[in-house]
């Protein structure tokens, strides 16, 4: 598979998929901040704004909505994933965390390799198997969750220089 081309994705997932989008640019951000040298304290901030307004909403519609009409090893691969990407945020917004730098490079590998997983395979996989009428059940659902805005509007931007 070309993992350059855009993958083309139907109707009923494409409210997730645009979250994906924005979770690998939140991951950009980081690695830019890190870059950068920004103060920790500064990326923590974000990571938490990013998370309580976007991640944790698109982790639960992906295993309310999503994931509950279809189990098998590679949903459960990605609710495990959801685990430790939680693991790893809350670790690193523990007030007077001294190992920030390393969980924050590790958060970003984990949430591109998971945002990749999620688009090449499983989304195929469930666009595959789940019955019409469930997709158009989770697709109603999606639309009425998500706007067009943009979820990461946030006001500090330390990822430029």
């Amino acid at each position: 598979m070309d993992t350059n081309k855009p993958i083309k994705r139907s109707e009923f997932l494409l409210p997730l998929s645009r979250d994906h989008h924005f979770s690998l640019l939140f991951s950009w951000k980081i690695k830019q901040g890190l870059r950068h040298q920004v103060d920790n304290q500064r990326i923590q901030k974000y990571v938490a704004h990013f998370w309580q307004t976007h991640m944790l909403q698109h982790f639960q519609e992906e295993e309310e909505l999503l994931f509950t009409h279809h189990a098998d090893d590679l949903v459960t691969r990605a609710v495990a994933e959801h685990g430790v990407i939680k693991n790893l945020i809350e670790e690193i917004l523990k007030p007077g965390y001294s190992e920030a730098n390393e969980k924050l490079k590790a958060l970003t590998e984990m949430v591109d390799d998971h945002v990749r997983y999620e688009e090449r395979i499983l989304f195929p996989h469930l666009e595959r198997e789940l019955p019409d009428d469930i997709k158009k059940a989770i697709a109603s659902q999606l639309n009425q969750n998500h706007s067009n805005e943009n979820p990461d509007n946030y006001p500090d931007e330390f990822w430029k220089k």
